[in-house]
């Protein structure tokens, strides 16, 4: 062993002072310093103001993207205390903005009873992060200021710059991401912006939000509910077929912890179900979403059985039954939240099982018992999922992946790779015969396995589970991937951690793509939750001069590239049609090698959202289609048909 190897003492051990803590890792506190990072700034500060409405003083919440893409965000709360802070001998506002895990959110003083947000340290996090950040304090008829740059540091002490009136009181803040922490870009969505904004309305009805877009294209939008969730449930199910007329609520408080929930069916085949702690999406669920979920399966067994639609002797109604064209919010508020896992999106609470599945039982027993047609109409519903489930139960075993002595039950189109291990294993999903021959030559057999789709998939979300099961390529999928489908599925089972899918440029491939999407979000939603699922990126054009080759993947690179060559020599440009008219060397070259393939990874950014456009483009319904492609159809362009 050297010197180097030796020597390791407190010299080693390194103290980031104040928020030097933040620009060196910022990944820990917001996530990554991409898009998804830049946007969480915005809600860190919002989640504050969000924290003012629920302690009872704030009903405006203000966001603007403003010309220089800065962020102001204004309320008409209490205002930022100016007083000094004992610790730390600054004013409160300067204590919250450059301090880590100051703030009114921890303790047991008079701060807040319940907050929203993941950390509680968002205000001094914004303020690391950010070129400046500028805060407008409105208190006791004083207007207060003061000003922070380059990552926090006090450009001037807090002081009062004019006076206002002694009604008026709020916080305003203004702040521009920093370009050299957020390199991939500072450029704010407005429609992200949109969605959470909207969200935070149906979660507290009655808070104004006003979301503002004073660059190129200015725009205003106010989002106001008063039904709160049930106008959230009536969004969902505004491109569905509702098949009762009322949305069903019910809330109530058991000490500091309050429970909304609102629900509907439609008849479609999929649920949609959403809970929230403290306005946070746990799309893990947890503890509040497993007491509903709980207690809706026996109220409607035991409902069902009370009418005689079950038997004495017939198997009970199982959760998937019950769930099926549920669409249901469930909102808790709780002052002290305890989250599982990773992402802090899972309610480990133990204590709010049980206050959930009370809460739900009696609320959802008076319904049925009240509404006996309505409750006729959910009954013969859920009994044909039923039905439908017992027929899907033989059809889905044979898709449950074998023992690995069994291991020649996997799908005889799959051309598998040599490795077993997941985390370096990859499928392709490719159209058609031609171009998977293409690619089983062209692959690296350790790692890339191949699976040719003959013709489309089925189109999951006009279909139940039994049917879905009978397609034979839907069940090559399921057996090749190995972890099952719906409920049972299971990531740790997963033979492959990328899954990508390669179709055609022109409106067959999209199609095709389409369908693959929609099956996944709505049968295996942790694939692309887990961010294991891609689009291959094939070109579409062949440049050749000089027998020298270029790839161009868009009609811009295209006419770029063209523009410098040597017009006087003959230019050879090969269109693709289709991924069958490259050979396997041109198909590795250009989409398969990991060394210069481009890959666009799927997420879901917004559950909501995404939910709505499959049911709109993949759904029963026409008239939304009809609706979704006349507004959206001037933004595509180069299709070929």
């Amino acid at each position: 062993m050297d010197e180097k190897e030796k020597i390791y003492d407190s010299s080693d051990i390194q103290v980031l002072e104040g928020l030097e803590a933040v620009r060196k890792r910022p990944g820990m506190y917001i996530g990554s310093t991409g898009s998804r990072g830049l946007h969480h700034l915005v809600w860190e500060i919002v989640d504050n103001s969000v924290d003012e409405a629920l302690a009872g003083y704030c009903d405006d919440i203000e966001i603007i993207i403003e010309n220089d893409n800065a962020i102001t965000i204004k309320d008409d709360g209490r205002g930022i205390p100016i007083g000094i802070q004992k610790q730390t001998g600054k004013t409160a506002v300067e204590t919250i903005f450059t301090v880590l895990h100051a703030g009114g959110k921890f303790g047991t003083g008079s701060g807040y009873k319940v907050s929203g947000g993941l950390h509680g340290v968002g205000a001094s996090v914004v303020n690391a992060l950010s070129s400046y950040l500028e805060v407008h304090i409105y208190k006791d008829g004083k207007v207060y200021y003061q000003k922070f740059e380059n990552g926090g540091s006090v450009v001037a002490d807090l002081k009062a710059i004019g006076e206002c009136s002694n009604e008026r009181s709020g916080t305003t803040i203004k702040f521009k991401p920093d370009p050299d922490v957020f390199e991939e870009t500072i450029e704010f969505d407005y429609e992200i912006l949109k969605n959470r904004t909207r969200e935070l309305a149906f979660l507290n009805k009655g808070l104004r939000f006003i979301l503002v877009d004073n660059r190129k294209d200015s725009k205003k939008e106010e989002f106001l509910y008063l039904g709160g969730i049930i106008e959230y449930v009536k969004l969902i199910n505004k491109n569905k077929t509702p098949i009762h007329e009322s949305v069903v609520y019910f809330d109530s408080t058991e000490g500091d912890i309050s429970l909304e929930i609102a629900l509907q069916y439609n008849s479609s085949f999929n649920p949609s179900t959403y809970s929230f702690v403290n306005n946070i999406n746990t799309h893990e669920g947890g503890t509040h979403d497993e007491g509903v979920k709980r207690s809706l399966t026996r109220v409607i067994n035991n409902y069902a059985r009370s009418i005689n639609a079950i038997k004495q002797n017939d198997e009970a109604l199982t959760g998937e039954d019950v769930r099926e064209g549920l669409t249901m919010i469930i909102s808790l508020k709780h002052p002290n939240p305890q989250f599982e896992g990773q992402t802090k999106t899972k309610l480990g609470n133990i204590e709010v099982r049980k206050i959930a599945d009370s809460i739900f039982s009696s609320g959802f027993e008076r319904f049925l018992l009240e509404n006996p047609e309505e409750s006729k109409k959910i009954i013969e519903k859920i009994m044909t999922a039923s039905r439908a489930r017992l027929a899907a139960k033989k059809a889905r075993e044979l898709t449950r992946r074998k023992s690995a002595l069994e291991i020649s039950s996997l799908p005889g189109k799959l051309t598998d790779c040599s490795s077993k291990d997941a985390t370096i294993s990859e499928i392709y999903i490719v159209e058609g015969d031609s171009a998977g021959g293409s690619a089983k030559q062209g692959r690296d057999s350790e790692t890339q396995a191949i699976l040719p789709l003959r013709g489309k998939i089925l189109n999951v979300e006009k279909a139940r589970l039994d049917k879905i099961l009978a397609n034979t390529e839907i069940r090559s999928m399921i057996t090749a991937f190995g972890a099952g489908i719906g409920e049972e599925f299971d990531l740790e089972k997963l033979r492959y951690h990328k899954i990508i899918i390669m179709t055609d440029a022109d409106v067959d491939g999209s199609h095709i793509r389409a369908l693959m999407l929609t099956f996944f979000y709505r049968f295996m939603r942790p694939l692309i939750e887990k961010g294991f699922v891609y689009i291959a990126q094939p070109p579409l054009y062949r440049i050749t001069q000089n027998k020298k080759h270029y790839y161009a993947y868009t009609e811009l690179e295209k006419n770029q590239h063209i523009a410098t060559l040597d017009k006087n020599n003959k230019i050879d440009i090969q269109r693709y049609k289709g991924l069958g008219e490259m050979d396997a060397d041109q198909l590795w070259e250009t989409t398969m090698n990991i060394e210069n393939r481009t890959l666009l990874k799927v997420t879901i950014e917004d559950a909501v959202k995404a939910d709505q456009v499959f049911e709109t483009l993949m759904g029963i319904e026409i008239e939304p289609r009809r609706e979704f492609i006349e507004q959206n159809a001037k933004y595509v362009q180069n299709i070929d048909v």
